[in-house]
This record gives C-alpha cells, sequence and structure tokens, in this order.
C-alpha cells in the first residue's frame, strides 16, 4: 500500500470512531450532578457540581463500574451563585486516579451517569473540533470519505466566488458605486451559519490555529505536533509532507489573500467614525491599493435552511476598512514565518501581502466597517489601536525591522496582556486582538530587549492568576465571572484557558493547567443546564446549531451536525432573537440558552469560536500526565 494512502485510512479511522460515539449518544435527562460528559483525566483535577439547597456539607461516594463504593468524602458548600442562580455544593474527586470505566457519584439521591477517567488523551476532542473547519470550507466539494457521515458531504458552494463590489443600496438607501474589478476569492471557510466570509473573522480564527502549531514547534511538544502533523487529520491534503492543521489554514489563507485591492484602485469609501444614524454616510475617493475588503458575502440573507450549492443570491465584495487590512497584515506575517521553509514562495506572497496591508492601513487609518448591509453580519469596530499594535507585532516578530518596531512601541497596549494596558483590551474577541501581539512577543523569537519579553510573559501570567481568582469566585468553578453573558460566551471562556495554558507553558504552574481544565469541564458539561456545547460529545451534546446545512431541525433533509462544532453558549446580553427575546428576563446567564436552530445569538457556530476550542483542547492532550 502506498504511504499516501496508509496516511489517509489512519485519518479515516477516527471519522469512524467519531459517528458510532455520536449514534451511541442517549441519555437527554438533565442530572442534578454535574460533570464533564467526556470523563476526567486519571492523573487531572476531576471536580463536580451539585445543586442542592442544603446549607451543610453532605456525604458523597464514587462507585465503580460493579457498584462498589471505592471512595467516600463530603461536598464543599458554595452556596448561592449568581451566574446559575443556584446553590450549589463542589465535589473534588481529583485525589483518585485510577482508570476506568462506568464510575457513578452518588450523593444522597442524587447519581450522576457513568463516566469515565482515562489514562491518557485519546485526541477525539481535537480531530472533530478540526474537521469543523474542512466541513466549512467554500468552493469545493465536502467529500463522504472526509466526514463522519455520509449525510455530511454536500456539493461545493460557490465555485468559484467571484465578485465585484457592492453598487446598490443598502438598508438606508444609500447607492454605493461599486468598483471596476472583480475579484475571484474562492476557497476560505464560511465564517458561522451563513454563506458570508469575513477577513476580520478570519483573521483571529487563523492566528489561532497557527498559534497552536507555533506553540507546538516553538515550546517542541511531540506530542502537539503528531496531533495537529502530516496524517493526523481527514483531510484531502494529508499526506503531502504539510502539517494538517497548515494545510486546513492555507485553505483560508488563499481567500484572505484574494481580497486585497489591487495596486492602483480608487474606491469611495466612509472615512472617520461617522455616526449618520437614518442620514447617510459621507464618501470619500481614496487610493485603496493594499486594503483588504471586508467580506465577500450574499446580498440578502439566505433562507434557513439552504446548502452553500444551493444560494442563488448574488454576492458582492463590501467596501474595504482599516480593520480587515490589519487583520490581514497580522495574519499574512504569521503565515510567512510560519510557511517560510514549508514553502518559501507562499511565504514570500504572505509577507508581501503584509506590507502592502500594513502601509495601507497607516495611509488610511479610520475607515471603519460602519455601512448597513443586508444579508450578512457587520463586525463593526470603532477602536483600532489593537489590531494597529498586533499586526506591528506580528510583522515585527518576522521581520525585526525597525519600523514595525517603532509602530508597536508607540502602541499604548506595547507588551499589555487582554486585561491591562493603556486601552483596556478585555477577554479575546475578533474585535479585541491586541494580547495577540503581546502573545506572539512573548512566544516567538524577537528583537525586544530579554527583559521586555519576560515583561510580556509576565503580563500574560498576572491576567491568567486572575482569571484564577474568578474561577475560585464561581460556583460552577470556571475562569469567567462575567456578570453577564456575552454573544459568543464559550468562546470567552475557552479564550480565558488559552492565557491560562500559555502560563502554563511560560511558568510550569499546574494551576494554571488546571485553570484551562475548569474551562473546558464547563464547555462540555459542568454548567447548570448539564449540557455538553460541543456537538458529539457527552450525554446531551448540542444537537441544533443555528447553520443552514447542519439543519435536521429545521428541515429532515438536511444533516444534523457532525462532532466537534462548539455552540456559542449562553447570551444574556444580546437576546435579539425570537427565542432568546421570550427568555429576556427569565433566565440567569449560565441559563440563557436553548439548543434550537432559531436562536442565533445563543446557538450559532463560528470559526473563531472552534478555533479556541481546538487550541485549548490540543493544549490539554499535550500537557496531560
Amino acid at each position: 500500500m502506498e504511504e499516501a494512502s496508509m496516511i489517509r485510512l489512519a485519518a479515516l479511522s477516527f471519522v469512524f470512531a467519531l459517528a458510532v460515539s455520536s449514534a451511541a449518544l442517549a441519555d437527554e435527562t438533565p442530572r442534578q450532578i454535574r460533570l464533564n460528559q467526556t470523563g476526567f483525566e486519571a492523573q487531572g483535577p476531576k471536580r463536580a457540581i451539585l445543586a442542592d439547597p442544603s446549607k451543610t456539607p453532605l456525604d458523597w461516594t464514587l462507585h465503580d463500574a460493579a457498584g462498589v463504593a471505592i471512595v467516600k468524602g463530603k461536598t464543599r458548600v458554595f452556596g448561592d451563585d449568581a451566574a446559575s442562580g443556584e446553590h450549589v455544593h463542589q465535589i473534588d474527586l481529583s485525589a483518585f486516579r485510577k482508570a476506568g470505566d462506568g464510575y457513578r457519584l452518588k450523593v444522597g439521591a442524587a447519581e450522576s451517569r457513568p463516566f469515565a477517567i482515562k489514562a491518557k488523551p485519546d485526541g477525539r476532542l481535537t480531530r472533530a473540533a478540526m474537521s469543523f473547519f474542512y466541513q466549512q470550507r467554500a468552493s469545493v466539494p465536502i467529500e463522504a470519505k472526509y466526514v463522519e457521515r455520509p449525510d455530511l458531504a454536500r456539493p461545493a458552494g460557490h465555485a468559484p466566488d467571484k465578485a465585484t463590489c457592492f453598487d446598490q443600496a443598502d438598508e438606508r438607501g444609500q447607492v454605493w458605486p461599486g468598483c471596476d474589478y472583480t475579484l475571484d476569492a474562492s476557497k476560505g471557510w464560511y465564517d458561522a451559519g451563513d454563506h458570508g466570509k469575513y477577513v476580520v473573522n478570519g483573521g483571529i480564527t487563523v492566528w489561532t490555529l497557527v498559534n497552536a502549531w507555533e506553540r507546538a514547534t516553538l515550546l517542541n511538544r511531540p506530542g502537539a505536533l503528531a496531533a495537529l502533523g502530516d496524517g493526523a487529520l481527514a483531510l484531502p491534503e494529508a499526506g503531502n509532507g504539510v502539517p494538517d492543521l497548515l494545510d486546513e489554514v492555507r485553505f483560508q489563507l488563499d481567500f484572505l489573500l484574494a481580497m486585497q485591492v489591487p495596486e492602483g484602485k480608487t474606491l469611495q469609501v466612509p472615512v472617520g467614525n461617522q455616526r449618520p444614524g437614518n442620514g447617510k454616510l459621507a464618501l470619500s475617493a481614496i487610493n485603496a491599493s493594499g486594503m483588504a475588503h471586508q467580506k465577500l458575502a450574499d446580498r440578502y440573507w439566505t433562507a434557513l435552511p439552504t446548502a452553500p450549492a444551493d444560494d442563488k443570491q448574488v454576492r458582492y465584495l463590501y467596501y474595504p476598512t482599516t480593520g480587515a487590512t490589519l487583520n490581514l497584515a497580522a495574519v499574512a506575517a504569521q503565515a510567512a514565518r510560519v510557511w517560510k521553509t514549508i514553502d518559501p514562495a507562499f511565504s514570500a506572497k504572505c509577507l508581501e501581502a503584509a506590507r502592502r496591508a500594513f502601509a495601507a492601513a497607516q495611509r488610511h487609518p479610520d475607515i471603519y466597517a460602519i455601512g448597513p448591509f443586508t444579508g450578512s453580519g457587520g463586525y463593526g469596530d470603532g477602536d483600532l489601536t489593537d489590531e494597529f499594535y498586533w499586526a506591528a507585532a506580528e510583522l515585527y516578530a518576522t521581520t525585526g525591522e525597525a519600523a514595525y518596531e517603532r509602530a508597536l512601541r508607540a502602541s499604548p497596549l506595547f507588551l499589555a496582556s487582554p486585561t491591562e494596558g493603556a486601552v483596556p483590551t478585555g477577554d479575546i474577541g475578533w474585535n479585541r486582538v491586541g494580547a495577540l501581539g503581546t502573545m506572539t512577543l512573548a512566544l516567538v523569537p524577537n528583537g525586544l530587549k530579554p527583559a521586555e519579553i519576560a515583561q510580556a510573559r509576565a503580563n500574560l501570567v498576572a491576567t491568567a492568576g486572575k482569571h484564577l481568582s474568578d474561577d475560585v469566585s464561581q460556583g460552577y468553578a470556571l475562569p469567567y465571572a462575567a456578570p453577564g453573558y456575552p454573544w459568543g460566551s464559550n468562546a470567552s471562556v475557552l479564550n480565558r484557558a488559552f492565557v491560562l495554558g500559555l502560563a502554563h507553558d511560560f511558568t510550569g504552574e499546574i494551576a494554571y493547567r488546571y485553570g484551562a481544565v475548569d474551562a473546558m469541564d464547563y464547555v462540555l458539561g459542568r454548567n447548570p443546564l448539564d449540557q455538553s456545547y460541543v456537538s458529539g460529545f457527552g450525554a446531551r451534546p448540542m444537537r441544533h446549531p443555528h447553520h443552514r446545512f447542519w439543519a435536521k431541525q429545521a428541515n429532515p433533509d438536511y444533516p444534523a451536525p457532525p462532532s466537534g462544532v462548539l455552540s456559542g453558549g449562553p447570551n444574556s446580553t444580546n437576546m435579539s432573537d425570537t427565542v432568546a427575546s421570550a427568555m429576556k428576563g427569565k433566565c440567569r446567564p449560565q441559563t440563557c440558552w436553548t439548543d434550537d436552530y432559531r436562536a442565533f445569538t445563543q446557538n450559532e457556530v463560528a470559526i473563531n469560536w472552534n478555533a479556541p476550542l481546538v487550541w485549548v483542547s490540543a493544549f490539554l492532550d499535550d500537557t496531560a500526565r
């Protein structure tokens, strides 16, 4: 058998395993004892949460598969928990380390489902979370041999994906002038549950995935390198000598590079952070060479469900923005260093694009995404301080050039972590990317002074410490203490785990890793809804995402989601869809969620949410003892 065929069969074996595990899911009944529904690490932390009104500790027992009580203890009374609205007890089984299946935890009449304690990680979640990106690909067919079920295969959508600039009336009635060129921006990933492709959200997604590879490479982590390397995933490119994670990311990078405005093009765009209300934007002619179009998307929203190949809407390029341009500059610079030895020509192409984009953003620092267009998300961002810092940091780490060093040193975010700096950056997200620059400077060899690199690491570690403090303050023991849960809260939780993971890498302190475990435990079932927010994983997985193809709930002719898809999660701050609006004022932050395809504010999926799921899952597998 040829080597490439053997690699492909090895990669596909995990797809069959995922299909079997998904078919076995049957337990729909919520339990009073909540824990990670995929089980625990033998040598790692093992915590469960019990919702119970008792003000005093309760006796708990751990039973083996034969029903024999093997460990006993008492719950720790946390008390009233604001995020869940429950009175909770915490149960710590960490001292028990015997691997096995069929364990049950009992507290009085309450009994957990059977759960496993695993001697070593199996890597299924990492592989499934990465398969999400293959299945979001545009312009190519999704082939049955690379997915877990035949019904997940589909014809190519938007092949090719060519478009010219929007030249119609927007929601305010303003007619846009369009442009005199067409770009072939095929490939890339559909951003979320719709058919749009966005440079801004694509930027943080690419960076997060490539950072997982850079971390594995720079810290010499053989396990992570193998889990993300060539032949590890079920992809058409498996066996080509390039790490599979990078093959997948390059599919998106090709789209991002294609969204750059050609040289010599003048476009009419809104300059400045205009606030027109019901009025119209003032458009100015600029030399847009090197900028990046904000998005490529449909004129109108497509119906739900609609398979990509059935999308009949006219697609347009929407005007270039400074934010999109800086996203392109940052990830193209990152790619230039990562592909330097893998594919020197591609590396050079990326670096040229990054330089052009950064120069264009410096020429036009205030072109914001404020046009109101039906049929696609806005991704508006009124403060680009963080994007400028991030792009400068990536270009400096790649080139070492003085101009980029001056730019990053001039930023108020220089060396800032997600909660520090003259301009607060908040939790990492598509519109809060400053910390990505500091992460790169802390991880990737560069020309900063050793004391400055140490300071960048110290700032990240300090933020990780604050996340651990939040962990202690929460009844469900997760490193997240927001008074209201935002759109995509699960990604916010996992991005905090990302920071905790790097803090563990930098210090070796196990507490930071345990904080990341707590975040993953929450996402996989240790929450007041007793809900795994990842499809195909756990006894009560997310089943009905807001997605135009994985839409079986909307139409039985469409497939259910594949395994490894992360729901956006509880959202108590933007309850604008019909399902969420009926819950407004009636749910606590951690319970404002419904497994319903109509609940786009709670149950949509997105590339920038699945990316930290990959990073954290790969990190936990890699660092398990």
